[in-house]
Parts: C-alpha cells; structure tokens; sequence
C-alpha cells in the first residue's frame, strides 16, 4: 500500500518528468545551410575511456532507507531518519551490463547507471559518458553501511542536497 506522502512524490516526480519533456522538445529547430565560407568546426577530441571506481555495482545493490540534508551539521539526525526509512526502503538492483538501477535526478523511471572512477580518485554514478557528466552523482563516501552522494548538476545538487543511503537489515 502506497502512503499518500509517497504518491504525492510520485505524482510530482511524474509531473516534473512530463514538464522536462515538454520543455525538451521545444528547444529543437531545423537549421537552414551555411553558405559562407567559414572552416569546419573541428571534431571534438575523443572522450577518454571510463576508469573503473574503486566501488563494485554488488556492492550496492540492495534496500536502502534514504533521506538527504543541506546543513553538514544535520548528517547524523539525517542518517537516523534514513534508517527509519527502511520500512519503505528505495531498491537498488543490479543491471543487466554490471550496473545499478537507480533513479536520475527528476527522472520518475530507473534505469540502469554506471559506477565510474575519476583520475581524481573521486567515484560516480550516471549513464555511460564522460565522469562526471551532468547527470552523474558523485559518491561522497561510502563505507559498507552508509553512502553519500551529491549530484553534480548544480541545480540538482541544490534540489535534493547530499541524499543519505543508509544499508537496511537483511529480511528475518
């Protein structure tokens, strides 16, 4: 059984994902051939390959309560709540192609992302592509129980504040 709180999120997540759309395909056009004599734009340099993260796909597959914070000081009330969240935990299951299938920010359906490292060392989820791409989510920290992410995209980012996974308990 759904609880209204969560068909109401829901039903904004569908609503912001039909509004993305439509606002999508209104910034398409048909351009019309240059004449003139300018040089061909030059291709753009090949997208290094992805690095591997140092976190495996397995090891985050699995019930997860989530919740998220703004203010750093907030980080251990926050955790509690995501425990509390087990109850109705958010799934994190494995793809087809080694990896997870998670949500995108403002996305209503998961899909399958990545795990990608970075030469930085830093690790991140998204689609396949250049790390970290817009769409990424950076694994602030992780250490077997408890994960961190932010996303990269600023307004994203500013939207849903570092999101807490914190690992619920095996069904008994």
């Amino acid at each position: 059984m759904i609880s209204s709180a969560h068909a109401r999120t829901l039903a904004n997540l569908a609503a912001a994902s039909c509004l993305a759309l439509l606002l999508g395909a209104c910034g398409g056009g048909m351009s019309l051939p240059s004449f003139s004599s300018q040089p061909a734009p030059e291709a753009e340099p090949g997208v290094a390959p992805e690095m591997p993260a140092s976190i495996r796909a397995d090891e985050i597959v699995g019930r997860w309560g989530l919740a998220s914070f703004q203010n750093p000081a907030d980080r251990a009330r926050t955790e509690a709540a995501a425990r509390a969240q087990c109850k109705n935990p958010y799934v994190i299951g494995a793809g087809s192609s080694g990896g997870v299938i998670m949500h995108l920010a403002d996305q209503a359906t998961p899909q399958e992302l990545r795990l990608k490292g970075s030469p930085s060392g830093k690790n991140y989820i998204g689609p396949s592509g250049p790390t970290p791409g817009e769409q990424d989510r950076e694994i602030v920290s992780f250490d077997g129980r408890v994960m961190i992410t932010r996303f990269v995209d600023k307004d994203a980012a500013t939207r849903y504040g570092n999101m807490v996974y914190v690992r619920c308990a095996p069904r008994a």
